[in-house]
This record gives C-alpha cells, structure tokens and sequence, in this order.
C-alpha cells in the first residue's frame, strides 16, 4: 500500500515541479536511477509499466526506496485499466499515471486515496477529469497537443487546473521557461532528463547533476513567471 498521502504526495509534485519518469528491466539500474533522482533533488520518481514483468521490477524498487530512501515518493505511470493499477498499488505506487482517462481507475484511486494524474488531450477530457476528482492533469503527448500555448490558452477559462506536459518536454532552459510561462503546475521528464547513454555507460552522478541544474531553471522560470503575474495585477 501507498506510503504517502494522496495529499502529501500531490504537494510534493507541486512544489518540486517536476516528475522525471523511467523504465528500466533490470532492477539493480532501476534503484541507481532512483538514488541519481533522490541526490539531485527530486523525491518524486514514476516508474513506467512498459516492459515484461515490470511489476516485478516496481516489487524491487519499492522495497530499496522502503530501506534507503523513505523519503523518496514512488509512482507508476503508463497505466491504462484499474487492475493495473491495483496491482501496483498493492506493492506500494503512492501515485498512478496514464497516458489516457480512466474512470475506473479515477474512481480506484480515490476508494484507496491514491493520487491519480491521467493523460488528457482536451478541455473536454481535463473537464472530465476533474469531475472524477483528479488534482493534476498530464497533457499528453504535450506537443502535439498544441505545447505552451495549450495551455496558456486552457487556463484562460479555466485558471483552477493544473496541468503537467509529459512527452518532448526537454531538459533545456528556455523549454522549462516557455511551459511555467504558459502556466503549467509542473513537468513529467523522460529521455531528456534520465539520458539513456548516461545510464547504459554507469554516468548516475551526470543524472543527477542534470536534474539540480532542471530544478535551478524550474524554480527561476516560476519566479520569473510570478513577477510577471503580480505586474500585470498591479497595472490592472
């Protein structure tokens, strides 16, 4: 079962801004993952369900988070129907994402208070979403979805979601600068950000040197995007 509450893990993901996400078959690399993202800074890993007995993988890792880092929180993602997510629960998903909406597992994840971020690619979906009591939305695949500007244009009407881009969302800076500009809560960060060179060659500290040097830009661009927030209030 989940280690953390619904509300204190969606609040982590909050305030860190970020959520990288990886797979891995092997689980001694997937806990060298977990520890480069814990070292730099980020306490909020997704374990994605793509690959033959990954379930058993997420087994492993729970338990090495469990041990050696508590803190860390320890999601799954790419989760499409409730049994999945059920399953995963069981041994310790604290929070599910899915590249898609489901109700049934909207309506799992709140029987068990387990925090549920699915995949949504229009305001009808986000609509739907929250109804079912979902907090975060992921926009996916965010840039064929239509990038910032989505969501700049989404929260015109709709200034109470929170969306998370997942999909080509790029460890640069001036791509962080344009997704919190437009408005998003906080990224999912795949390939770019747990690179798969680094990991085949054993390069964990360049992970995690990679991953402070994200949050560094995450933290200047959600200044920046505030000042610019209070200036256009206070010339209203």
């Amino acid at each position: 079962m989940a280690s953390f509450s619904r509300l204190t893990a969606l609040n982590r993901i909050l305030e860190i801004g970020m959520i990288p996400l990886f797979y891995h078959h092997d689980p001694e690399v997937g806990k060298k993952i977990i520890d480069a993202c814990s070292r730099g800074g980020a306490k909020v890993v997704e374990f994605t369900n793509r690959g033959d007995g990954a379930p058993l993988v997420f087994i492993e890792l729970a338990a090495h988070v469990a041990r050696n880092d508590p803190n860390v929180i320890l999601g799954a993602g790419s989760i499409v129907d409730a049994p999945t997510a059920a399953l995963y629960i069981a041994h310790g998903a604290n929070f599910i994402v899915g590249p898609n909406l489901n109700p049934e597992v909207a309506r799992l994840c709140n029987r068990r208070k387990v925090a549920y971020i699915p995949g949504c690619a229009s305001a009808t979906e986000i609509a739907q979403a929250e109804e079912l009591g979902v907090e975060i939305v992921k926009i996916f695949p965010s840039a064929a979805v239509g990038g910032p500007s989505f969501i700049k244009e989404l929260l015109g009407p709709c200034p109470w979601t929170r969306i998370m881009p997942t999909g080509k969302v790029d460890a640069r800076e001036d791509s962080i600068n344009a997704w919190f500009g437009a408005g998003a809560a906080c990224l999912g960060m795949g390939s770019d950000l747990i690179d798969k060179q680094a990991v085949a060659t054993g390069q964990y500290d360049s992970i995690s040197v990679r991953i402070a040097q994200t949050l560094e830009w995450i933290q200047k661009a959600r200044a920046q995007s505030s000042a610019k927030l209070r200036g256009q209030v206070w010339k209203s």
